[in-house]
């Protein structure tokens, strides 16, 4: 598993990644919570583990962000205040789980993969549609202005993870694990190749471009304006 950690106290910090590197998982730690934010856009994560008080931002607003932006990653929420209220706010912030400290390594653990067991919430729409764009996942068919795209595989599935994420950033990283099934980087033009070549077929003979560009993050599928 991959797991994102945000955790100002070092000693708390240490004690996690160090359970963590131990069963075999890997672990990326920042202390702040406008960097936690960054980093939980910027890759794919089976979980994130957020500290409630953070520099930077705290805690509870960089989740609320994350739900903003439509990540539906797993969130465990660890803090020191323990009332009732500052459980409903965590929870209410979008966190799927909360923690107070001290915790036992085993009991955090045991919740990771609790809620990585959770089906996520899918998109089962048969057609997805941007414009004139269709997509129908039960066929895997895909038209624009009526007309069929021959599509390859690797490019309909590019498709149609774009079109399930309307109007939100999909990295290049992303797409390496959705698409490809990597989770490193090979180093190659492997996504820019093909998104190229989806693009000739989708925009390119048409008069509105939808796939865009996001300069130095990947890629968007342009919703209704």
């Amino acid at each position: 598993m991959n797991i994102l950690l945000v955790e100002d106290d070092l000693e708390t910090a240490e004690f996690i990644c160090r359970g963590l590197r131990e069963t075999g998982d890997a672990v990326k730690h920042v202390t702040d919570g406008r960097e936690g934010l960054l980093a939980a856009t910027q890759e794919s994560y089976y979980t994130f583990v957020f500290d409630r008080m953070l520099p930077g931002m705290d805690g509870l607003d960089a989740v609320r962000v994350l739900r903003e932006t439509h990540i539906d990653t797993p969130i465990i929420m660890l803090t020191a205040l323990a009332g009732i209220d500052d459980r409903v706010n965590g929870l209410d912030a979008g966190a799927d789980d909360y923690l107070v400290k001290p915790f036992a390594f085993a009991e955090l653990y045991a919740r990771i993969r609790a809620l990585g067991r959770r089906k996520p919430l899918q998109n089962e729409e048969h057609q997805l549609i941007v414009h004139d764009l269709i997509l129908d996942r039960t066929t895997q068919e895909v038209t624009r202005e009526g007309a069929r795209l021959d599509l390859m595989p690797r490019e309909y599935r590019i498709l149609e993870y774009l079109m399930m994420n309307v109007g939100q950033l999909v990295t290049r990283t992303m797409l390496l694990e959705k698409v490809w099934g990597y989770s490193f980087d090979p180093k190659t033009s492997l996504v820019q190749t093909h998104v190229s070549r989806l693009r000739s077929k989708v925009d390119k003979p048409y008069g509105q471009e939808l796939i865009r560009t996001v300069r130095g993050s990947g890629y968007l599928i342009d919703g209704p304006r």
